[in-house]
């Protein structure tokens, strides 16, 4: 489960309209393009599929080429190789004040802990936990799994975070680019152990 509570600064790129979801309920649907940064080569610039709650009556609000601002909430979906955006927003700014793209916010996420738990050391010394976790999404008969690279500020690391642990974690999100790929980064606040409740009779009735 990877879920982010963020604020997107973009350029709508595809004309709202309304739709329906599998439960019946109507939704405007339409498109933001904004731009991440890069670590290597060039900045990659990404659509975002927005939701939001409203009728028909806004549609005319949402003009292709209009900067706007929208705060709500980020998943992702991987399918292969390509990480999808999908965005529910909570509201607009149809006048933002700032003109740079943007997404910046915070990431909750639940997954498994990769091969290795490294310690590094910043300029003065001290120590800080560097690991990637995945977390497993299924899509009919296949998986796939999206992968964050979490940054931990704490002297000690707890006993329980080892390869293969599974983890809940909460901090703010990174979103950078790397040769063309699109990397997920938290700078954690917040982080335990996941361990799933017990199975028994009672619980599966």
């Amino acid at each position: 489960m990877i879920k982010c509570n963020v604020t997107i600064n973009g350029i709508v790129s595809r004309t709202a309209s309304m739709r329906t979801n599998k439960e019946g309920k109507s939704y405007i649907g339409f498109a933001v393009k904004t731009t991440i940064p890069a670590k290597a080569g060039g900045c990659k610039q990404v659509e975002i599929f927005v939701s939001k709650d409203g009728t028909d009556a806004e549609l005319p609000s949402y003009v292709v080429g209009q900067r706007i601002g929208l705060k709500g909430v980020l998943t992702f979906r991987k399918r292969e190789e390509n990480l999808y955006f999908n965005f529910h927003a909570k509201s607009v700014d149809f006048l933002p004040e700032n003109e740079r793209d943007a997404i910046e916010g915070t990431i909750k996420f639940r997954g498994t802990v990769g091969k290795q738990v490294e310690e590094k050391r910043d300029k003065r010394g001290n120590p800080y936990w560097v690991f990637s976790a995945f977390s497993t999404e299924k899509h009919e008969e296949n998986f796939s799994f999206t992968w964050v690279r979490f940054i931990c500020f704490t002297a000690e690391k707890d006993g329980w975070l080892q390869p293969k642990a599974r983890i809940c974690a909460k901090g703010v999100l990174e979103l950078s680019v790397y040769l063309d790929k699109i990397n997920l980064s938290c700078r954690v606040e917040e982080m335990r152990e996941w361990v799933k409740p017990a199975v028994t009779n009672e619980t599966k009735f």
